[in-house]
């Protein structure tokens, strides 16, 4: 069989020894071996460092999002060939889609995230701008920029496409190069992955590296810019916790682990509610999907006592259902648990659940298996059980497996305490259409949760589910589930770059950030900024315009003409009783169009349309009399990598005679990359 190949230090690594059999969890057939012997993983580190990590820095947020993009195309044409691949892993077709598609799908999904939401630029601006001082001149702004470090990212068997893709997404996204260690027993079509990546030439060498077998002394090379990504047991996160270097040298380390995740029946979902039955069916899913192997299934249902029976019957009724076998035969529905190590496991587990619960469905020790043998292969029925709530071992043990407890509660405040002696979970969901007990549970339940999934006949039919983390949304949660976070949109990215303070003239912080900054310098120039294109443009550009004198018969027209008769524009003794305003005062929108009749340059140009304004306020009011004059500067330049224009982000600044502000906003334009 063949010795799985690493890919380290630029090239394909094969271990000088025989290494270990991999089989398939079916069949029991041997697939592939691997081993990780011979490999010097503090060179697999400095490569990325030195390599991946200048390649990744040299490109815009943008640039990467792109490449993401690329790379999601280039898998999903490969689909097919993972999938059977996936199979020899004991998942079902649904299972693989699940992986394979879920991971391809958070390459789209932060491609997507990187484009709309990240500069193209090398730099990430966050927040505002802090005043320092009462003259403006001394300023202060936190950037982020990419750790010079390698990821390296530790997965679980379960998942041995969308585990690594759901940590290296965000990692490159950042501009930080990752190397992928998975879990040995599924990890021949990690391997297959990853070198259908490599083949494809479009990441930037040394940007992805990875191990096929044990992480042997990666870690005592880790270095304060270096990352940690666990996910796995609570006791293995806790080890590498410990790890000498990473404490030593302060690394940032992230633990995705086991977690007894529940899901809580409300008291008005009653048999023959939609909510009850979505609650049932949801149950069985999460506990037969990829054969109950995921870190968010349901482990634990919470449901009203009266309603046990009920719940009982009708999940049973479901998993009579479920055709427990080989994935590549017909009909089947639960695939085999990843190894026979695994079933032994899960067994071990549920001995410990059955001294204090009794079986509601199915036999730890027996099932009827189509397709292949029932020994050979590692099947296990799926388990429901029903126990004592109050009893510590649903709460502390976890059978990762299709296996799940019915717990009953009498009332709300019990169930968020029941909830709460999990001791965090990655998610939960609370299946009601009373919006007040969500409410009620929800903030009872949420400091012990990374997720929580309010399931209705409302959002039923759109809902991703209970156990699909959503790479918008952060996978992670507290105490017993890893205290870390993952995914959650441009939170994933910045877990992987450092945030720092940077204070200086606003001069300084313009040229840093490449976002003009109050007080910084303006080029009023003889040509109007609207005359040039994105290849002329530059920041602080800046066209002065006005004033304009606001008069009564402005105010009037602008009433009349869009309907906004509000007192203190059209009824002078009720404006001069408002205490804001003391007599009529003009609209705001009408100041906001004065503005822009006084800065627009309306002929033809390089400004293809405007499309939108942010950060409105009015600041001062106007009164009838008064003179209005704009600044406009050029803020911030963005241009569009497959577009033939890009944005531009206008500081908008209104003032009255006196100079007080009336008005600040941004202005958003498309702007043609050239002249036409």
């Amino acid at each position: 069989m063949a010795l799985l190949r690493s890919y380290v230090s630029g090239g394909w690594h094969t271990a000088e020894n025989d290494g270990v059999p991999l089989h398939d969890a079916s069949t029991g057939e041997e697939v592939a071996r691997v081993s990780s012997d011979g490999i010097d993983f503090a060179a697999a580190l400095d490569h990325g460092r030195r390599t991946g990590g200048p390649a990744l820095r040299e490109l815009t947020f943008h640039q990467r999002a792109a490449l993401l993009k690329a790379l999601a195309s280039h898998l999903r044409e490969h689909r097919e060939e993972l999938y059977a691949l996936s199979a020899r892993t004991g998942a079902t077709k649904g299972d693989s889609m699940v992986d394979i598609d879920g991971g391809i799908g958070v390459l789209f999904a932060y491609s997507s995230k990187g484009k709309r939401e990240l500069p193209n630029d090398t730099v990430y601006v966050d927040g505002n701008v802090e005043p320092l001082s009462k003259g403006g001149t001394f300023v202060a702004q936190h950037i982020a920029v990419p750790l010079r470090g390698v990821a390296v990212q530790i997965n679980a068997f379960n998942f041995p496409v969308w585990g690594p893709l759901e940590k290296f997404a965000p990692a490159f996204l950042a501009g930080v190069p990752s190397l992928i260690k998975p879990a040995s027993q599924t990890s021949y079509l990690t391997a297959r992955l990853v070198e259908i990546i490599i083949e494809s030439g479009i990441l930037p060498e040394g940007t992805l590296q990875f191990v096929a077998g044990s992480v042997g002394d990666l870690l005592d090379h880790v270095t304060a810019q270096d990352l940690v990504s666990f996910t796995g047991s609570a006791s293995t996160a806790q080890k590498l916790r410990a790890h000498p270097a990473i404490v030593r040298n302060s690394v940032r380390f992230n633990a995705e682990a086991d977690s007894l995740n529940c899901s809580i029946l409300g008291p008005d979902a009653k048999p023959g509610t939609t909510e009850f039955d979505l609650f049932v069916k949801q149950l069985t899913t999460e506990m037969t999907v990829k054969a109950g192997q995921k870190c968010t299934a349901i482990r634990r249902a919470f449901v009203p006592a009266d309603l046990l029976d009920a719940v009982a019957e009708a999940a049973s009724a479901r998993l009579a259902k479920t055709v427990v076998g080989n994935p590549t035969a017909e009909g089947v529905r639960m695939g085999a648990l990843a190894s026979l190590e695994q079933r032994e496991e899960v067994r071990r587990s549920l001995k410990a659940l059955l001294d204090v619960g009794t079986v509601v469905f199915g036999d730890p020790e027996q099932v009827e298996v189509v397709g292949a043998d029932a020994e050979r292969g590692a099947f296990i029925s799926p388990v429901l059980l029903k126990a004592d709530p109050e009893r510590s071992e649903p709460h502390e043990v976890e059978a990762f497996g299709p296996v799940s407890t019915l717990l009953p509660y009498t009332s709300t405040e019990q169930v968020i305490e029941l909830a709460a002696r999990g001791g965090g979970s990655l998610v939960g969901s609370i299946v009601t259409a009373d919006a007040e007990f969500a409410r009620e549970v929800v903030l009872g339940v949420a400091p012990y949760h990374g997720r929580l999934l309010v399931l209705d006949a409302e959002d039923a039919k759109e809902s991703t589910g209970h156990g699909s983390p959503m790479p918008q949304l952060v996978h992670g949660g507290p105490g017993r589930a890893g205290g870390g976070e993952e995914m959650g949109g441009v939170r994933g990215v910045l877990h992987h770059m450092q945030r720092t303070a940077v204070q200086g003239s606003p001069k300084v912080l313009s040229t840093v950030t490449g976002r003009w900054v109050t007080g910084a310098p303006r080029a009023e120039g003889d040509v109007h900024p609207f005359r040039k294109s994105l290849a002329e443009l530059k920041i602080g550009d800046s066209v002065v315009a006005g004033p304009r004198e606001v008069l009564q018969s402005d105010v009037d027209h602008f009433a009349e003409f869009t309907g906004d008769t509000f007192y203190a524009h059209t009824d002078p003794e009720a404006a001069a009783a408002n205490p804001l305003f003391g007599g009529i005062v003009a609209h705001g929108y009408l100041v906001v169009s004065f503005a822009a009749g006084l800065f627009v340059s309306p002929e033809p140009g390089p400004v293809l349309a405007n499309y939108g304004l942010e950060n409105l306020r009015f600041l001062t009011p106007v009164k009838v009399g008064d003179t209005l004059t704009v600044t406009l500067t050029a803020k911030q330049i963005t241009p569009r990598i497959d577009q033939e224009y890009g944005e531009v982000r206008w500081d908008a600044d209104v003032t009255n005679a006196d100079g007080d502000s009336v008005a600040k906003y941004d202005v958003l334009t498309l702007v043609a990359k050239e002249q036409s």
